[in-house]
């Protein structure tokens, strides 16, 4: 039985009304008002519309908790217990070239740690939703992180942070040296999918570089509900500080970070 709490309701609610117009959007994309931000990042009206359904749904149901947003920053709120984390489209460029491998993340931090989790993608209806010490459901269905204990087995998903050459530097090598120990790598283009997908088992793990607190908080929650295990990328909990991502089950983290400390030791 998927979680129904009332925050989780209203979390799902907005989500599912902000996902109407991006359906509708994504099925014109030609037609879309596009600026462009920097290499690689785009805003599209389409951004800026359900951002802004979702911040109108859930200042209703729960005035006075704070955001932070991806197009449009930090707002304050006179409750500074709660805040919400959003990216109203994560996989806009997929989005904006047709690619129907998209979502909307939001999630609910209380007093510093993330509590409620929703990731929507519209044009699959794949429904995320997590809740700390409830668990963590796709749609019905009650997720867990696989089971793989090796990595010859092992499918990951990755990112590549295309604005600094430093960055892409290192990820160059640290591919290099886990290409040929693994079953495959996957690169999709949407944090908050890559994140739920480990949860699903889709993914056996996951890593990035230079992701956003927006890109991740709703992720982290799923993956640590369905029994998974995270840190940054230096082994660390600085999971909401761009200091990149790990994530798998208890046997292939250890595995995946250290291949990734050893190429990084090659620079």
């Amino acid at each position: 039985m998927a979680l129904n709490s009332p925050v989780i309701n209203v979390m799902v609610g907005a989500a599912r009304k902000a996902a109407r117009k991006l359906a509708r959007d994504f099925g014109e994309v030609e037609n879309l008002q596009v600026s462009r931000k920097g290499p690689g990042d785009f805003v599209s009206a389409a951004d800026l519309r359900a951002e802004k359904i979702i911040f109108e749904e859930l200042s209703k149901a729960r005035p006075g908790y704070g955001f932070l947003m991806e197009e449009s920053g930090v707002v304050e709120g006179p409750d500074k217990t709660h805040t919400w984390i959003i990216d109203p489209l994560d996989g806009t460029t997929n989005f904006l070239h047709g690619m129907p491998h998209f979502a909307i993340s939001i999630a609910l931090q209380r007093d510093g740690q993330i509590v409620d989790g929703v990731i929507y993608n519209p044009v699959t209806d794949d429904l995320f939703v997590a809740e700390k010490g409830q668990g963590a459901y796709l749609n019905d269905r009650r997720l867990r992180v696989a089971a793989r204990t090796k990595l010859e087995d092992a499918v990951f998903g990755t990112g590549i942070f295309f604005s600094d050459a430093e960055w892409l530097e290192t990820f160059s090598k640290e591919l290099n040296t886990i290409v040929p120990k693994v079953a495959g790598i996957r690169r999709f283009g949407a944090a908050s999918l890559d994140l739920a997908w480990v949860a699903a088992g889709r993914f056996d793990g996951y890593w990035e570089h230079g992701l956003q607190p927006w890109d991740v908080a709703a992720g982290i929650l799923m993956v640590r509900e369905a029994g998974g295990f995270l840190t940054d990328i230096n082994g660390g909990d600085k999971l909401l500080e761009r200091n990149g991502i790990i994530a798998a089950n208890a046997d292939l983290l250890p595995l995946l970070q250290d291949i990734l400390k050893k190429a990084r030791r090659s620079e």
